[in-house]
Parts: C-alpha cells; structure tokens; sequence
C-alpha cells in the first residue's frame, strides 16, 4: 500500500515541529532492528529520511548512492548492515542521540 500524500506531508511537518517525534522515530528504528522487525525499521527510516533531509543528504554523509539507499529501504529492499549503519549514525547525529553513534563501528 503506498502512502498518501496527505500522509507524508503530516509526517513531515510534525518533524519539523517537534524534535522528540523525531527522535522517537529513530530510537524506534533501532528497537525494531533489534527485535528483528526488519519491515517497520526500514518504514521508520525511510519515513525519517523523506521527513527530514532526505535521500540525497543522506547518501551523500553514508557514502552510498541515494537510489541505493532508497532500493535497501524498500518494501522488497534487504539492507545490509554497512548500509543501515551509516544511516542510524548519520539520524543519531543529527538528533542529538547518545548511544548510537557506536552502530557505525559496526
């Protein structure tokens, strides 16, 4: 099911309102990476990356190509995790989040 228009733009205007909504989306990302809910980390993450910054920033700071990045975090999309890394590393960064910074070691 593909999201409406009206949907992303809500996203995207509480995100750029609300820093804790934010940061939730990406604390909520790694829980479901962590407890294996591969589908729901790539929605969130790709939720974030449309509602902030985007593709292109993105890859630019992963040092991947945007389309990549948007084909790993697809429906059918399998990111691997030099992909996921840099990605959370980047949002944590960017969000002010503790603890993350670590997952880029990886």
């Amino acid at each position: 099911m593909s999201l409406t228009r009206e949907f992303k733009d809500t996203v995207k205007a509480r995100a750029d309102r609300d820093p804790a909504f934010r940061q939730a989306m990406v604390a909520e990302a790694v829980s479901c990476f962590v407890e294996g809910d591969i589908a729901t980390m790539k929605i969130l993450l790709r939720d974030y990356i449309n509602a902030t910054d985007g593709f292109e920033a993105v890859a630019r700071a992963a040092g991947k190509s945007a389309k990549s990045l948007m084909r790993s975090l697809s429906a059918t999309g399998n990111p691997q995790l030099d992909t996921l890394a840099p990605i959370i590393a980047y949002a944590s960064k960017r969000e002010n989040i503790g603890g993350f910074e670590a997952v880029a070691l990886a």
